[in-house]
């Protein structure tokens, strides 16, 4: 799945769009404001200042936040939004048992009762941790390991999900991936610099706050800390990177059950995949064999008190966000030295966030009730069949693809199924049990369910209604195996779209993140899946080498912007998302020039048709972030930082040379022949 802006990050924006309003010459809504801007700067050497420096210098990052822009505006917008939803609803005294409102109220109330959580203190877990630290050999390891799963405890060691076969994506497969580990990227363990080695020593300090605080005294704790590091240094030396994690073949590793068992017994998968109650699956999905060959030796070689300990650790380590103050202000001190936040986020707004994770599609219902509407839903069902219609013809105008591999393309476009703000059939969470009285077994209950649910996607038809994304999510993303665009309603709204502004602002905003979205279906991972889904070439292999060229200017283009002193962003993990935008956002001027407003030249609060196109995408880019946070994201983010998506599209467009009269000397300048054109 790829999306918009960050992906754990993940994220993309708005609402409705509008077709074309016609030649405009003022705006009803002030959606690009001349105030925000530095005319002191020239567009063509700093297009982000140029277009918002003087929003950047008056909106620095909150104390709450890692970083500050047009997608955060509209999350915090959001995240209120469903706060008011969620205190009407624990205050309704009047809604009926079992209904969505009861529901979703006394989830969010439980989690609100501070009180009880802090009397409750370390006593949630400390059967799960004392039971975990009571493993004698390797079988009790793995059992406990399946213990955590089932009951919404933790993952430990592996990944472990149901999905789509990438090459019958009509099957529900198991598939087994990487994991184990608990800081965000594997280069965290195995890097030695001073930036990481500061990183290192906070998870330390973290570990060996969380194990004081589950009553071990410090020298003990110290020593577990040390036995945690120890043992995830070894797994993440064993784990693909996130440049190679995003090669669909390398990681699509098919096998029989049987023949996977004897290549790593000690896991002794049959028997452990029906403890896990998955009972009749003869093959097996695995992202990685190298890192399961590994992590079979360890179950045998790592003492079983190291075992011990980091089933311990993983109990406590997924459950400390949620337990009592102590636990949660030593999560978020570890956090701290990750992102640079400077302020601990408040409840209300942590527990508006974990409302929406565990029960999205209860709460999303009231959310769409108040704040998306079908008019909306028809707009942006416009604005997608014209940049479908757009890239129809860009595709056809490609002079570097053949006519045979063209038609192969346009066979995929059309295929595409838009898919906007919620589920035609929502999750009603039949089964799990909400208590206004106990927040924490509310999670357990929840983790269960969710395990249950996912588990019981075998054996059935593949069900395409389905949203990854919840409703009230400020994001939107493209699905490779479904071959269909997603935005959910929380995205559609400004600074995104604007029902009453110029076609140029829509297209510019909104129109790209459509555009972004199609354009996955044919960047450097996602055009390697056939128009039903399937993973399966469908290019010539002369025009899949020029396209690969072409793909590899654009990594070197990314690969040379620095972002922290010797930190650059990284051109191969950031290439899908890269090539989304520079699609996206010419597809999105193809569409707008369709428009009057786009054939015409009349201005709008002084700017042309074309200047407000791209400001409009400037616009939505910036952003102030911490350089804590931009130095994490560069390690596992697959987006570019903000500053650098906001020209990395631009300066290979000739439009937006000709909109802001950029010229040589200026420093985003590119010879024409130096400006990389894919689709």
């Amino acid at each position: 799945m790829n999306c918009y802006f960050f992906r754990t990050l993940a994220i993309s924006l708005l609402v409705p769009c509008a077709v074309a309003f016609g030649q405009q010459e003022k705006s009803k809504a002030k959606v690009i404001d001349p105030a925000n801007m530095d005319f002191t700067t020239k567009p063509g050497d700093d297009f982000m200042k140029y277009a918002g420096g003087v929003w950047l210098q008056n909106n620095p990052v909150p104390g709450k936040e890692t970083r500050w822009g047009s997608f955060n505006i509209l999350r915090d917008f959001n995240v209120k939004a469903v706060r008011d939803i969620l205190v009407e609803s624990a205050s309704d005294t009047k809604a009926a048992a079992g209904s969505v409102k009861k529901r979703v109220g006394d989830f969010y109330a439980a989690g609100m009762d501070s009180l009880a959580v802090e009397k409750a203190g370390f006593n949630p877990i400390k059967p799960d941790y004392l039971r975990a630290g009571s493993v004698k050999n390797p079988a009790e390891v793995l059992d406990e390991i399946v213990y955590q799963r089932t009951n919404g405890i933790g993952n430990p060691l592996f990944g472990l999900i149901v999905t789509q076969d990438r090459k019958q994506p009509q099957i529900m497969v198991v598939q087994l991936s990487q994991g184990g580990t608990s800081m965000p990227d594997r280069d965290y363990y195995l890097k030695s610099d001073a930036r990481t080695k500061k990183i290192q020593s906070a998870f330390n300090t973290y570990v060996t706050a969380l194990f004081t605080l589950a009553g071990e005294s410090p020298e003990t704790a110290g020593k577990k800390a040390e036995s945690i590091f120890n043992l995830e240094k070894k797994l993440a030396a064993a784990q693909m990177s996130r440049v190679e994690m995003r090669d669909p073949y390398k990681t699509y590793n098919k096998f029989a059950l049987a023949d996977f068992d004897k290549n790593v017994s000690s896991f002794q998968w049959k028997s452990t995949l029906e403890k896990l109650q998955i009972k009749g699956e003869d093959t097996i999905l695995v992202n990685s064999p190298k890192f399961f060959a590994t992590a079979d030796t360890l179950l045998n070689q790592v003492a079983i008190g190291d075992w011990q300990t980091y089933l311990q650790w993983n109990v406590l380590r997924a459950a400390a966000p949620y337990l009592s103050k102590p636990f949660v202000d030593a999560n978020f001190a570890y956090s701290q030295v990750l992102s640079g936040q400077k302020v601990q986020t408040p409840r209300w707004q942590r527990m508006s966030s974990l409302t929406d994770g565990t029960i999205g599609e209860l709460l999303g219902q009231l959310y769409v009730e108040k704040h998306f509407k079908p008019a909306a839903k028809a707009r942006m069902d416009e604005m997608i069949k014209n940049l479908i219609k757009a890239y129809e013809i860009r595709i056809k105008n490609l002079e570097w693809m053949s006519d045979v591999t063209k038609q192969k393309a346009l066979d995929k476009l059309h295929a595409f199924t838009p898919k906007i703000g919620y589920p035609v059939k929502w999750k009603t969470y039949d089964g799990l049990e909400i208590s206004r009285d106990s927040f924490f077994q509310n999670l357990r209950n929840a983790g269960r369910w969710s395990y249950q649910e996912m588990i019981s996607q075998l054996g059935k038809p593949v069900d395409k209604t389905r949203f990854a994304m919840t409703p009230p999510t400020v994001n939107a993303y493209y699905n490779q195996v479904n071959n269909e665009i997603v935005f959910p309603a929380g995205i559609l709204q400004y600074p995104f779209f604007h029902p009453e502004a110029d076609d140029a602002f829509n297209y510019g905003a909104i129109g790209a993140v459509i555009g972004h979205e199609i354009s996955h279906g044919f960047d450097d991972s996602g055009s390697q899946y056939d128009k039903d889904g399937t993973l399966r070439n469908w290019w010539t292999e002369e025009d899949r080498t020029k396209f690969m060229e072409r793909a590899t200017k654009l990594q070197e283009q990314f690969d040379a912007y620095t972002v922290l002193d010797s930190i650059h962003v990284n051109g191969k993990l950031t290439l899908g998302e890269n090539i989304g935008d520079l699609g996206g956002l010419n597809a999105a001027y193809e569409a707008f020039k369709m428009t009057p407003q786009g054939k015409s030249n009349k201005k709008i609060d002084g700017f042309t048709p074309d200047q407000r196109f791209f400001l409009a995408w400037a616009q939505v880019w910036r952003a102030n972030t911490l350089p804590e946070t931009k130095a994490q994201l560069i390690v596992t983010d697959s987006h570019s930082p903000a500053e650098y998506r906001t020209i990395g599209a631009p300066v290979n467009m000739d439009a937006w040379y000709k909109a802001f009269n950029i010229q040589p000397g200026d420093k985003l300048y590119k010879k024409p022949e130096d400006r990389i054109k894919i689709w």
